[in-house]
């Protein structure tokens, strides 16, 4: 996927979680230890947002590249995050999301990790 399709892809899956009346707080939030792609607000919950993005499925779907490898690195990441901000992972309600795209086609998966 080149960097433009990427980021192509995070705009259109940020536009699509605004419209579902969530609230940006960043994108592209680097630690060393990853990156966090999208870093939402829904209500009293912070989402950390993976956007996967294919432009076909021949080599299979895009939610399909979330692999519990890439949810560990995640999970690390979003803990950094979490510290940077000075929120408390046990008294913050958090979830991980996967916005899935293939072609012209969008999938929210909520809750993943």
């Amino acid at each position: 996927m080149s960097l433009v399709q990427g980021n192509a892809a995070e705009q259109q899956a940020c536009q699509f979680l605004l419209e579902q009346g969530l609230t940006l707080r960043c994108q592209n939030y680097r630690t060393r230890r990853g990156e966090l792609d999208i870093v939402m607000q829904d209500g009293d919950t912070i989402v950390c947002v993976e956007v996967k993005y294919r432009k076909n499925t021949k080599f299979g779907n895009a939610a399909e590249f979330v692999t519990a490898q890439k949810l560990q690195r995640i999970q690390a990441a979003f803990e950094f995050y979490l510290l940077d901000n000075s929120l408390n992972s046990t008294s913050t309600s958090l979830r991980i999301d996967v916005i899935a795209i293939d072609g012209n086609r969008l999938q929210w998966l909520k809750n993943i990790g």
